[in-house]
């Protein structure tokens, strides 16, 4: 691994960032209709309990990101198999990620640019990011942290402002019970953002102070939890539910809507700094964890090396992803969801931390009976 250390503080707001990510851009949880928030809330805390299953191995591991101590749970042959799975994974995600932001900036801003521009340009920053290390990446979280708040809390403001909230669009609540606000908890909210979290199995290393990282984690679910269920329900109290499930961008079009003294509209550079900033720290960190994964897995003392091979590759790869953006969005729900997420951030993290519990139980015993 780098030989980089950051401090709590740094790994709150990479944190923070990285949950909101694109989550706050498109119309998250929305089959939950005008529930959609109380389904992001539930993800949020079952969310925390994902966190707990990668802090309880980070415990038993503190010095090793996933990819080095899965081998030492289930023996280098399987171990190998999850760290080269895990690897993929965060690349193939860091993909997803830059497709998104990608199509984003195509239908908002340059509908005439190249798709492959806009993601190239996207990508070589993230390169250059990672080349420089965990470090840089932090010190940059610091800057475009307040940044995006400010910017959050000015939109919030001029919505208000401007009478657009009519608080009976969320209404009626939990009108067809909690079913089918589980149903969109199981299926979506709980996986993206909150079980993206996993990538942090790889990044906890580095924190100076290894006693907050629990805290810090669940800090970070709990503060972006809020946030994200308070921006849906922002969207759909000004634009309905309705047309919220039909809008690609919910939030774009709800700052559209500002008008303010008929003279202050046309924000739209509100949601492009919140869409730029969101997506390259979510690609960034995806990215970063599959290079120091891959680097740690075949033994290279410098993970530089595997920066542009593996950059051109997610960027090849987010091109040919999909065709269009409508099949990218339904290949994200019905396969990502089911052969990705579910094993990848529950299914594996589970099982490694039994069988962690386990060795080190029966360590302990052994230890036990030779002082005997």
């Amino acid at each position: 691994m780098e030989q980089a250390r950051i401090s709590a503080r740094q790994l709150l707001m990479l944190a923070i960032l990285f949950e909101h990510g694109s989550a706050m851009v498109i119309p998250l949880g929305i089959d939950a209709k005008q529930d959609v928030w109380l389904a992001i809330l539930c993800g949020m805390v079952l969310g925390g309990g994902l966190f707990f299953i990668y802090y309880r191995l980070f415990t038993y591991y503190p010095s090793l990101p996933l990819t080095a101590y899965s081998q030492q749970i289930v023996g280098p042959f399987f171990g190998k198999i999850i760290a080269l799975v895990y690897i993929l994974y965060f690349l193939y995600i860091a993909a997803r990620v830059l497709r998104d932001f990608g199509e984003l900036l195509l239908t908002f801003a340059y509908p005439e640019t190249p798709l492959f521009v806009l993601n190239a340009v996207m990508m070589l920053t993230v390169m250059y990011a990672a080349y420089k290390g965990i470090e840089v990446l932090a010190r940059t979280g610091e800057l475009f942290f307040f940044s995006l708040y400010f910017t959050a809390f000015s939109g919030i403001a001029l919505v208000v402002a401007a009478g657009l909230i009519d608080i009976h669009r969320l209404q009626p609540v939990l009108e067809e019970g909690w079913k089918r606000v589980f149903r969109i908890v199981f299926t979506q909210t709980l996986y993206v953002p909150f079980g993206e979290t996993v990538v942090f199995t790889m990044l906890l290393p580095y924190i100076q102070k290894h006693e907050k990282a629990k805290m810090v984690g669940w800090l970070a679910i709990l503060l972006s939890g809020l946030n994200l269920a308070f921006i849906m329900a922002i969207n759909i109290a000004v634009l309905g539910a309705d047309t919220v499930a039909r809008s690609t961008f919910p939030l774009l079009n709800t700052i559209r809507e500002i008008r303010v003294a008929n003279f202050l509209e046309r924000l739209d550079v509100l949601f492009m700094i919140a869409l730029v900033v969101g997506g390259f720290f979510k690609i960034s960190l995806f990215f970063y964890a599959g290079v120091i994964g891959a680097a740690d897995l075949f033994r290279m003392p410098q993970h530089q090396r595997l920066v542009y091979p593996l950059g051109i590759s997610v960027l090849l790869l987010s091109i040919a992803i999909a065709s269009n953006f409508s099949e990218h969005i339904k290949e994200g729900l019905n396969i990502v969801t089911l052969y990705m997420h579910i094993p990848l951030q529950v299914g594996i993290p589970l099982l490694l931390l039994l069988f962690a519990i386990i060795r080190h139980r029966s360590s302990f015993l052994f230890r036990k009976q030779e002082k005997k």
